[in-house]
């Protein structure tokens, strides 16, 4: 079957595939080792620390999380999915027309979110999770006049003045409650609109990153990237919060600028830029998606999208602005409620590397495999897309800067001491960025990574109540 290809001199040439034979699986399996360690000691030492004085405000470390064994409705279909994926999804992603492949991969991730978060039944799964009394939907009233909420929202951020906001409105600029709102408007209220919505647009986030990927490192390696993304670990709390919401805006922010900065188009740039600009008033700490947009442009060797992409992304801040809301006078806010709440009891001497115990489940062992591959060949990678006379990225040298963004992004969130935990589900917009490492693995064991990644998100969802 012939797929389509796009001729367009800026991609990156293509390379032979990854030597399929076992001689670099061993490298391969001592990382997805290490992860699995670093998971185990998180799990020893966190359910220790908890137990002694309950300052980690975790029940089941490094996750939010308690345990709690069960199956559910959904469980037989996530069983379906999953076996489905590992048995056909690779043969399929190498086969079918790229744009057949970008509707199945969105309509796969979605039957795996929706299916991982039926286990806990429609009303608790899906519902009744954005209702909780730390959620959005209880604020929904307060907003009937839009400007007016908009010029007092700082007022209630802090905890002490009356009528201070849940805890999510508060840890979040106001675009996240906004969405909210403006779906009560259209006639999509309540707990059901709201998680489907979530789980449609954060599902999209998988077709987002294949588009950017083929754009930048060629189809080869976005075909290789289809199943893993479409079977992603972090499912499991892409179906229950409003961070897989905000992690589809910033795929599609990234994706947009890669078509922007590869076919010349300015639509796309005004785009791209237009989402960064809604992505940074969803979530305090996704203006670091600047650096995977940066890299768009590193590794296209192009500034010519950068004007129409700013002139979008201030559009944003300017109308907050104008309406009432300053960003910079939030935040501060925000830093004063996080530490009067769990944050200010959460150990840093924990969740530094608690949290990255969190992200390895989250992203799977594959991923960490991939990454291994990925940090192995990014002194070259680097030198040559800093170099200004040496030739475009190859492809894998251009997969390998994009992913090494994603994962700078993430450590700079972490280090930041504002993420001490649930980092399972905030970081979602870095994880998308990260999977695509496993294109980078070997052919040959690709169903035996897609089974680990599978059964990382099985077991988290059959063995723990996830609370979000």
């Amino acid at each position: 079957m012939k797929t389509e290809e796009r001729s367009d001199s800026s991609r990156p040439a293509e390379e032979p595939a990854a030597p399929a034979g076992r001689a670099g699986h061993r490298p391969d399996l001592v990382a997805a080792g290490v992860g699995a360690l670093l998971v185990a000691v998180a799990c020893g030492v966190g359910w220790a620390w908890q137990r002694s004085n309950g300052e980690l405000q975790a029940q089941w470390p490094p996750l939010l999380a308690s345990w709690n064994p069960h199956v559910g409705p959904g469980t037989p279909a996530a069983l379906t999915v999953a076996a489905a994926v590992v048995a056909y999804g690779p043969a399929l992603a190498d086969r079918l027309p790229w744009r057949r492949l970008l509707l199945t991969a969105w309509a796969t991730a979605m039957a795996w979110i929706f299916s991982l978060a039926l286990i806990e039944g429609w009303y608790r799964g899906i519902a009744r999770r954005l209702t909780t009394k730390h959620e959005y939907l209880r604020v929904i009233d307060r907003f009937d006049d839009i400007p007016a909420a908009l010029r007092g929202f700082t007022d209630h951020i802090v905890v002490g003045p009356p009528g201070n906001w849940p805890a999510h409105v508060a840890g979040h600029p106001p675009g996240a409650t906004l969405t909210f709102v403006w779906l009560d408007r259209i006639g999509l209220g309540g707990g059901a609109w709201a998680g489907v919505f979530c789980i449609v647009l954060g599902a999209s986030g998988v077709a987002a990153v294949l588009i950017a990927v083929r754009a930048l490192a060629g189809e080869r390696l976005a075909r290789r990237a289809a199943p893993f993304l479409a079977l992603a670990p972090f499912a499991v709390w892409t179906g229950t919060s409003a961070d897989g919401y905000f992690a589809g805006v910033a795929a599609w922010s990234i994706a947009l600028l890669a078509a922007a900065a590869t076919r010349r188009s300015l639509l796309a740039a005004c785009a791209s830029g237009l989402l960064f600009g809604w992505t940074c008033y969803l979530s305090y700490g996704l203006p670091l998606i600047a650096l995977p947009l940066a890299t768009v442009l590193l590794i296209t060797r192009t500034t010519r999208p950068v004007l129409p992409f700013l002139a979008a992304a201030l559009t944003v801040p300017l109308a907050f602005t104008l309406t009432g809301f300053a960003w910079w006078e939030a935040y501060p806010l925000l830093v004063e409620r996080y530490y009067q709440g769990a944050g200010g009891v959460r150990p840093y001497a924990y969740w530094v590397w608690g949290n990255l115990a969190a992200a390895t489940l989250a992203v799977g062992l594959a991923t960490v495999a991939g990454l291994r591959r990925t940090l192995a060949a990014t002194p070259s990678a680097a030198l040559g897309a800093l170099h200004p006379r040496r030739p475009a990225p190859t492809a894998e040298a251009a997969l390998t800067l994009l992913v090494l963004a994603a994962l700078l992004a993430l450590l700079a969130a972490d280090l930041s001491g504002m993420s001490k935990a649930e980092t399972e589900r905030i970081w979602q917009p870095f994880y998308f960025w990260l999977l695509p490492a496993t294109a980078l693995l070997p052919v040959r064991g690709r169903r035996g990574w897609l089974g680990a990644q599978a059964g990382v998100a099985l077991l988290v969802n059959h063995l723990v109540w996830t609370g979000w």
